[in-house]
């Protein structure tokens, strides 16, 4: 007979007499019949061997190591694969963002090969010592670990948040009291801080940016030591795709400042991409290709005939 048989309690048959056996001192059975504590139940049946198939449940306390461990294996994968929180030292991304503010950045998509587009914000690794003579604050052992598996922002690391401007094959260029263009087009920038020029402290170009390589601007640009300023170093201003470390997609701290990072509407207009500012010539040259063609033929079938 199992525990539950036991529990539910078996009524006898018309006619016969109900024999109640014999009960030790300690039985999970009280006077009138009914269960008592369901350990108290399962200690009797293993008392007497009946409850070979009863399985002690493990003590939480036991159990915690393990969920310790696995959440912390979770977060590792987390930080590493999908997403990283950061931390802002600076103020050369106001408004947009302060300082002291955290983000949130997807990782996940530069696993796949996806690349920084124009208009988004991007945290990199320094590409040539943009940051050199920055002070990096010491953190204890806790902060560390946290780091580590990726509940806190790390302090040792020198990476860059900035605004992605223009991307490989992209022409940039910014006259002083005028807007930056990108391949000859002008951007309206509202997220830039207020009281700030386009870029009247470092004009600059017009330059390409080489293929794999992204041209980066902060939105403070009077406070703002971004790709004009490293013209002349070995990075030439261009930050390497490579060192990417993914699109900063939320303000997930403090929780009054919580915001998404969209694609400012200016970086949507029509023949911003270099491709797309390409095509007008190449159709023309596509076009006038056959009627040079057609004519050549012409004039040598009439040569050869007369």
């Amino acid at each position: 007979m199992d525990v539950s048989d036991v529990a539910a309690g078996a009524r006898p048959g018309h006619g016969e007499t109900t024999k109640r056996p014999e009960q030790p001192a300690e039985s999970a059975f009280d006077p009138a019949g009914e269960t008592q504590d369901p350990d108290a139940l399962a200690n009797a049946h293993a008392a007497d061997g009946s409850g070979k198939g009863v399985r002690k449940q493990r003590s939480f306390w036991k159990e915690l190591p393990l969920l310790i461990g696995i959440a912390l294996v979770l977060a590792l994968l987390i930080k590493t694969f999908l997403v990283q929180a950061f931390s802002i030292p600076s103020d050369s991304m106001q408004d947009t963002l302060q300082r002291g503010d955290r983000v949130l950045v997807d990782k996940l998509t530069p696993w796949f090969g996806g690349e920084p587009d124009r208009g988004e914000v991007v945290v990199f690794h320094d590409p040539g010592n943009w940051l050199d003579g920055e002070p990096t604050p010491e953190p204890n052992v806790v902060q560390d670990f946290l780091s580590f598996i990726g509940l806190m922002p790390s302090s040792k690391e020198k990476d860059l948040i900035k605004r992605t401007i223009a991307v490989g094959g992209d022409t940039v260029e910014c006259a002083k009291g005028g807007p930056i263009k990108v391949n000859g087009k002008a951007l309206d920038e509202p997220y830039i801080f207020p009281g700030d020029t386009a870029c009247d402290d470092m004009p600059f170009g017009p330059i390409k940016v080489p293929e794999g390589k992204i041209w980066v601007m902060g939105d403070h640009r009077q406070n703002s030591w971004d790709s004009r300023y490293h013209t002349e170093d070995a990075t030439k201003g261009f930050v390497p795709v490579k060192d990417v470390v993914g699109r900063a997609v939320v303000v997930a701290w403090p929780i009054n400042r919580w915001a998404t990072l969209p694609v400012p509407d200016t970086f949507d207009q029509p023949g911003l991409s270099a491709a797309a500012a390409m095509a007008p010539g190449a159709i023309g040259i596509a076009g006038a290709v056959p009627i040079v063609i057609r004519r050549r033929r012409r004039l040598t079938s009439g040569r050869t005939a007369g």
